[in-house]
């Protein structure tokens, strides 16, 4: 079964994401376990693809520097396969629907519970049309994380009704990418959600200080960071390991100040 609940345990969850294959797929391996012993409680694996809509610059950048690389979803599955000989961190897939389809559902889910892949979250995959994996990825004990975004409005309820593992609660309008403040009202987004279910909220798109995750903390279950995370591995590169450890400890003990 999923482990995804185990994320949330441990105070407010503080969850990084980044692009497989950036800069290369040895070090996702050795990134995902500096940014676990720095203190994150569960990490989603963004599978790179040519066109992610909904990424920011500093994503689909990584997004082109992992396919340089001639990473494939093989190579994904390869380095989660490395990740597991030394972690049981909960681990969710960020990936578009068009590489999973490609590989074959089937496939693709089977994988995924071979190798301990709790959840993915397809950004391009509407509520109304994730019937197209649903039955699939719960055979293989996959759970689909719903993104519910400040523009869901009347299908909130509806979503959230039917959502496993935890939701992404999407905090601004337009794509992903670090922002300097946050204006949704998350506080009346988050309590439609609460009245249907129980299942941890996490908050994503924007956040990237200490200060916005610590606020972040103080209404929602959890804190999402990518773009800080992946920015961090642009500036690094294959020296990224003590600076993402340093940010992801800050941020993690912020999430519960």
């Amino acid at each position: 079964m999923s482990k995804i609940a185990n994320a949330f345990k441990n105070g407010k969850a503080f969850i990084p994401f980044f692009t497989a294959g950036d800069p290369n797929i040895e070090k996702t391996v050795e990134y995902a376990l500096a940014m676990e012993e720095a203190g994150c409680d569960l990490i989603e694996i963004g599978i790179p693809f040519s066109d992610p809509m909904a990424e920011g610059v500093v994503i689909q950048d990584a997004n082109v520097r992992a396919l340089k690389q001639n990473t494939t979803t093989d190579d994904v599955f390869d380095a989660i396969k490395a990740i597991r000989e030394k972690s049981d961190i909960p681990i969710v897939f960020l990936t578009y629907i068009n590489p999973v389809f490609f590989y074959g559902y089937e496939r693709f889910f089977k994988k995924c519970n071979d190798l301990g892949i709790d959840g993915i979250i397809s950004p391009d995959l509407p509520y109304e049309e994730k019937g197209e994996i649903a039955d699939i990825a719960r055979k293989y004990d996959v759970d689909i994380i719903s993104l519910i975004a400040p523009t869901s409005k009347e299908r909130i309820q509806k979503i959230a009704s039917e959502a496993t593992g935890y939701i992404y609660v999407v905090s601004s309008l337009g794509v992903t990418g670090m922002r300097s403040e946050i204006k949704t009202d998350l506080n009346a987004i988050i309590k439609d959600i609460r009245d249907v279910t129980d299942l941890p909220l996490a908050v994503g798109f924007g956040i990237n200080t200490p200060k916005q995750a610590s606020e972040i903390g103080g209404i929602a279950d959890g804190v999402i960071v990518g773009s800080a995370i992946v920015k961090i591995i642009e500036e690094h590169g294959e020296n990224a390991a003590e600076p993402l450890k340093e940010y992801v400890s800050s941020m993690k003990k912020a999430c519960n100040e």
